[in-house]
């Protein structure tokens, strides 16, 4: 079973449901983890309404969505592998210092106390800013995987990163080997 984390960037979710969609249709069971933002706030990209009822649609499971459940993750070892997609620059720094507040990051703080795989599939505007840093230490962990990352607009957004979200069943079945995907960084 593939644990799989939405967080903000609200305007990746539809396509990070596709990717969630396509892990079940290559065989994977999916365990959906949502944050407190993205099951609790309606934006311009749909309501927090919507994003529930198309996760529990397409994995056939209610999601985890607080700190005790996601705990749970760990102490029951339910979960081969954790995929955070969207991870937004604020999940990114929480991991990267340590920081467990909610599902999302307690989920995956549960599940690298297993030496598990964690898969990151990045979505930030200040990636090449204040998040360099923190892309850098999660990096350098161990268990800790990227999805191969690109500037989405560098004339415009010179600091932000997103992620090639069609490779993250590729970034999985290399991190369930303990292997990085490679190019990290793709044009």
């Amino acid at each position: 079973m593939i644990g799989y984390a939405i967080c903000g960037s609200f305007c990746n979710h539809k396509i990070a449901l596709e990717q969630m969609k396509a892990l079940t249709e290559l065989g994977y069971e999916i365990l959906p983890i949502i944050s407190k933002n993205s099951a609790s706030l309606d934006t311009r990209f749909g309501t927090h309404e919507e994003l529930l009822e198309k996760v529990v649609a397409i994995c056939g499971r209610e999601p985890v969505l607080d700190i005790v459940e996601a705990e749970q993750i760990s102490s029951t070892k339910a979960v081969d592998c954790v995929i955070v997609s969207p991870c937004t620059g604020n999940t990114l720094a929480k991991l990267a210092n340590g920081i467990t507040d909610g599902a999302v990051t307690m989920s995956v703080k549960a599940h690298l106390r297993n030496r598990k795989p964690v898969v990151i599939a990045l979505a930030t505007n200040d990636a090449l800013g204040t998040n360099f840093k923190n892309i850098a230490a999660l990096y350098d962990k161990k268990c800790v995987f990227f999805v191969p990352l690109r500037q989405d607009d560098s004339s415009r957004k010179a600091t932000s990163l997103v992620c090639d979200f069609g490779l993250i069943p590729d970034a999985l079945f290399f991190a369930l080997q303990g292997v990085q995907i490679q190019p990290f960084m793709i044009e």
